[in-house]
């Protein structure tokens, strides 16, 4: 006789600091969740503060309002009869961490704090938490006044440990622990969890969705099991898009997925799954089953509820479905439109204003509003002449343009005339447009600079890269030179863009390097310049890399040196 579970996974555009929407999105997903008939609902990370409250997370009351949502949740008639996991903040014994709570009927079970943290890229984790570092322990933890109320429950376990329910075993993982070389669903498996989750807030890459699916059929294909993956989606007030992808898989096969890039809040996705299926197909795993038999046991927390209706019900299970992967062309269509819809709406304009192109005559606007799209022509000679008349006057001298016989400082300070108006008219036009049309708010200015022109500081200080938002300025379009050190300055006011690849050139966000450097690199050229050399010598005399190290060794340059220059 099978053992049917129906189990829910959330997809929630969660905001930082935004409590009573993160609440009110928390609860439609419950809702959903029980429509369907799911028993288990799971959901992203940090779902009730939302993830990106950053230094927030030192000030006591983000922890506070937090537990207040968890009041609501605890309190709320719609979470009657459904084990739930949130995502949320909590400091323990004056150390924050980074948590899972998991309740049933007003009473808390589990509070699972984090791991393993994100600290690469655009994650600055161990900032404001801390790891648990006690391995299959637990301790006690000592609930608020609020929550003691509720629950009648003054300490709760906080650690490493499982949910043992009537019929079947719950486990736990949060977003970077499914990543990391070591992650627990190997050992959790091994000691019968069945169910194991993971809310994440994962951001969208181009061309990284096929690693998350990897990575989540891949957690079950080796020791079997049922993996649920919450994420997030949206912005949540900073550069990153969370991309969604909620999905459950079972025994390496995908049951369910979320939409990728979407503008719904709120996104469910639930699968029926036979228990016995995870029991047949571990028990033919003959190595695991000898593994399992010296794997130490994590504490379970024993709940008087089952997952699994008493009579089978005839509800089929899920079968696996195939994953489609968007193009590289559709991620950017796609996700950059999706952003700039969530930054339109959470900072309360009416519209975007994009410079598409500009001349030495007039530039050109495009206007774009929810619903409508209104082109202009700006004429800017009058500006420009104005700004070189005030420059004639204090100095006597008029700068003239290289093709009228002007030297290259002339010509640039004249281009950066008319560039940097532009600048000031798109900022009146955007803050005055739909006032002239009877409309109330102000419009976004959108920037044009991709990353290389970032990195080569192929811009004008306090032009294109002056703007509220760029929605190209984490996507490359061409290889580039190393005008990098002379231009590093010009990332001081870059314009905060969309995150679409593995690297941003954002200085104040992702790249802490410094901003000024020694212009020539005359070192590290140096050490390029003599590997280029190699090289093409390599080529010419086709010689091999023990050949071409004994000739290093005879004139005295050791390879190490010119091993040095692949690594600078």
């Amino acid at each position: 006789m099978g053992r049917k579970v129906t189990i829910a996974a959330s997809t929630l555009n969660q905001w930082a600091l935004d409590f009573e929407g993160n609440l009110d999105r928390i609860l439609q997903s419950i809702l959903e969740a029980k429509e369907v008939g799911a028993t288990f609902r799971t959901g992203p990370e940090l779902e009730i503060s939302g993830y990106s409250c950053e230094d927030h997370f030192y000030e006591s009351d983000t922890f506070l309002h937090s537990w207040e949502v968890l009041a609501e949740l605890l309190n709320a008639p719609l979470c009657k009869d459904i084990l739930i996991d949130v995502g949320m903040p909590i400091m323990h014994k004056n150390v924050s961490y980074n948590c899972r709570v998991i309740f049933l009927n007003k009473k808390i079970l589990l509070i699972r704090p984090k791991k393993i943290l994100a600290d690469s890229g655009n994650y600055r984790e161990s900032r404001w938490f801390t790891s648990w570092k006690k391995e299959r322990q637990t301790e006690d933890f000592y609930l608020p006044r609020m929550i003691s109320s509720i629950t009648n429950q003054n300490i709760v376990p906080i650690g490493d440990a499982v949910i043992s329910t009537l019929d079947t075993c719950i486990g736990f993982e949060i977003c970077e622990e499914l990543w990391c070389s070591s992650s627990p669903h190997i050992p959790l498996s091994l000691d019968g969890v069945e169910i194991i989750c993971n809310g994440s807030g994962s951001h969208t890459e181009l061309r990284k969705n096929y690693v998350i699916a990897d990575l989540v059929k891949n957690a079950t294909m080796k020791c079997g099991g049922c993996y649920v993956y919450s994420n997030l989606r949206g912005c949540d007030g900073q550069r990153v898009y969370f991309d969604g992808v909620s999905c459950i898989t079972l025994n390496g096969k995908v049951l369910n997925r979320a939409k990728q890039f979407a503008l719904s809040e709120v996104e469910v996705v639930a699968s029926t799954i036979d228990l016995e299926d995870i029991r047949s197909y571990r028990n033919n795993r003959r190595a695991n089953a000898h593994l399992a038999s010296s794997t130490p046991s994590y504490p379970r927390i024993n709940v008087d509820f089952s997952l699994s209706p008493e009579y089978d019900t005839g509800l089929p299970s899920a079968n696996p479905i195939e994953w489609h992967f968007l193009e590289p062309e559709e991620e950017i269509a796609q996700g950059p439109a999706c952003w700039l819809w969530d930054y339109l709406r959470r900072s309360g304009q009416g519209g975007f204003f994009p410079t598409l192109e500009w001349w030495c005559g007039f530039v050109k606007y495009c206007h774009y509003c929810v619903f409508h799209v209104y082109h202009m022509n700006i004429v800017i000679d009058t500006a420009v002449s104005a700004c070189v008349e005030i420059f004639t006057k204090i100095t006597n001298m008029l700068p003239q343009f290289s093709s009228n016989g002007g030297c290259a400082r002339q010509n640039l300070a004249l281009q950066n005339i008319q560039a940097r108006i532009r600048m000031v008219l798109s900022y009146l036009f955007a803050q005055l447009m739909l006032w002239t049309r009877g409309r109330p708010g102000g419009l976004l200015v959108l920037g044009s600079a991709n990353v290389d022109e970032s990195l080569r500081g192929y811009m004008t200080k306090y032009d294109c890269s002056s703007a509220d938002i760029n929605p190209i300025g984490g996507i490359s379009k061409s290889d580039l030179r190393r005008c990098y050190a002379i231009n590093r300055h010009k990332m001081t006011v870059i314009t905060p863009s969309y995150h679409a690849e593995s690297y941003s050139p954002e200085d104040n966000r992702f790249d802490l390097r410094p901003f000024l450097y020694r212009a020539n690199w005359s070192w590290q050229f140096r050490a390029i310049d003599k590997q280029v050399a190699y090289i093409a010598s390599m080529k010419r005399t086709g010689s091999t890399d023990s050949t071409q190290s004994s000739k290093s060794k005879k004139s005295g340059d050791p390879p190490s040196r010119i091993r040095a220059g692949i690594t600078v």
